[in-house]
């Protein structure tokens, strides 16, 4: 990146960045009410609050995807009118979204230069300079594990996710906005974006952070912004409010206790579901469990040790396996998430990229709710029965406390807690017994953290059997009954109550051995 001019003493006392009382409703919802924020120069500024709260909505005003309907919005002290991305971007402001931009058929340097890529003299584009310009460019940022040939669409979430970075910093922005920019990222992928953060802060340039895990608040945070209810509630310098105090102001309440009380009954003698054997490819190792009724096993270990590939093989998407797979003791073909689906078997899966893999966005929030169930309300002329899809859509609204100013309306807009809570109504409607759950709470706000723990819980005491693998060692340790840590395709521990630590189980996850600190067997 190059460096910046020295600033002003006025512009170093002005902020970069204002919103002044700005308003925005949706179909009679206010999203933002007379709404304040500024962001200095070169500073980090994270901006917290529960899903719907206006984070969002505020950040979609700053970029000039949507306008507001009052307020004023300023740049460097100047009153701007930020009618376009283009706009907002010409004035160096440069959002990465929740929802990837990037073309999944298209290769990484692609899309990082969509909009510019290099050209030769008879103005085709030139690939050895693309390449070359992509390499130079994750050089610069230390993402060496990035390759600018692969095509976007075979890369995991974390590694498309930092694209969409690379993508923002090349651009070189005045003011970066990370809208949950980390929530898919491993821990030495989170590090390498908080490097590029500090060289930015240092080079007088300034990033707006959100995000819901308060570690990375805590670290890299100069400032912090609350917002409550389409307002601010509260600015303050990184570490002059304690957490507690933070996530009272975020939710308006106190949170007495994040985690439900697990469950005291003894585990079902006869398993709802055995794994023997399994394997694919070269991913996955002879893979041995069992899961009881009502109980919550959870899957440890860093990312990309085989956790989802192994969601994946139980809801039939993957091929080619080898082993068996019992539910309630007898042996069961899987080759389909249909099938998974099916009466007699029940499978659910909430994958971790909600919009892509588990939601329609276009289309409504009751149609989302009832997509995996319109055969049980269909009439046998192929009509559906509207009474009964409504009463159950209603149910799921209710029951899971969806914020929606209507089930018309389409579900995109609604934040990414609510959305979640969407993909685990379609799936409830299911009566599935057997729930496969992977990283459920990733980039959800603490309050709706806890409705969905709580959830989790009410459901395996109801009977349900629930696979859950989670990136957050608190949320394994404070739900799971048992937890199998995986390390490179195969279950390198298992930990059960009091043996269920965040010290063990980054131990297993990193390979060691319980108690001699050796790698491997």
């Amino acid at each position: 990146m190059t460096d910046l001019p020295e600033p002003s003493n006025e512009t170093a006392v002005r902020p970069l960045v204002e919103a002044i009382e700005v308003t925005k409703y949706y179909a009679g919802v206010t999203a933002l009410d007379k709404a304040n924020f500024s962001c200095q120069a070169g500073s980090i500024h994270a901006l917290i609050g529960e899903n719907g709260a206006g984070k969002s909505t505020l950040i979609k005003i700053l970029t000039g995807v949507i306008t507001p309907d009052a307020g004023v919005l300023k740049i460097d002290g100047q009153t701007v009118t930020l009618d376009s991305p283009m706009k907002a971007g010409q004035l160096g402001i440069v959002p990465v979204f929740q929802e990837l931009s990037l073309l999944p058929h298209l290769t990484v340097a692609e899309n990082i230069f969509i909009t510019n890529p290099p050209r030769s003299r008879l103005g085709l584009i030139d690939r050895r300079a693309l390449n070359g310009q992509t390499e130079q460019l994750f050089d610069s940022f230390g993402f060496h594990h990035l390759d600018p040939e692969a095509l976007l669409s075979e890369l995991p979430l974390a590694q498309r996710q930092m694209v969409e970075i690379a993508k923002a910093l090349s651009r070189q922005p005045r003011l970066l906005i990370l809208d949950e920019g980390t929530s898919a990222l491993t821990i030495r992928e989170v590090k390498l974006v908080f490097q590029v953060m500090e060289r930015m802060r240092q080079q007088n340039r300034s990033v707006i952070f959100i995000s819901h895990r308060m570690a990375e608040i805590e670290e890299i945070a100069d400032t912090i912004t609350i917002f409550r209810d389409g307002q601010d509630v509260g600015m303050f310098p990184a570490g002059a409010v304690n957490h507690d105090e933070l996530v009272q102001r975020m939710i308006g309440r106190k949170l007495e206790q994040v985690f439900p009380e697990k469950s005291l009954r003894p585990p079902q003698q006869k398993p709802l579901l055995e794994v023997k054997d399994l394997s694919w490819e070269h991913v996955l190792h002879s893979i041995n469990f069992s899961l009881g009724q009502g109980e919550i096993l959870g899957f440890g270990g860093l990312e990309g040790q085989g956790q989802g590939e192994l969601l994946f093989a139980l809801f039939g998407v993957l091929r080619n396996l080898q082993g068996s797979i019992y539910i309630e003791g007898k042996p069961t073909r899987i080759n389909s998430p249909a099938a998974a689906a099916q009466a007699g078997i029940g499978l659910a899966f909430i994958p971790e990229d909600r919009k892509t893999e588990g939601l329609l966005l276009p289309m409504s929030v009751g149609d989302n709710i009832t997509i995996a169930t319109l055969d049980r309300r269909t009439h046998r002329l192929g009509l559906v029965d509207k009474r009964r899809e409504k009463s159950a859509i209603q149910r799921m609204i209710d029951q899971l406390k969806i914020r929606t100013a209507s089930p018309h309306i389409p579900v995109r807009n609604l934040s990414g807690g609510n959305q979640q809570k969407v993909v685990i109504a379609k799936w409830l409607l299911t009566q599935a017994r057997i729930l496969l759950l992977y990283d459920l709470t990733r980039g959800i706000d603490v309050g709706t953290k806890q409705e969905l723990y709580q959830l989790m819980r009410t459901l395996a005491d109801e009977g349900a059997a629930i696979l859950f693998f989670s990136t957050e060692l608190a949320e394994l340790v404070g739900m799971c009954d048992r937890v199998l840590v995986l390390y490179e395709g195969q279950i390198q521990r298992e930990l059960k109550g009091p043996e269920i630590t965040e010290e063990n189980l980054v131990a297993a996850a990193l390979g060691l051995n319980a108690g001699n600190g050796k790698i491997g067997g």
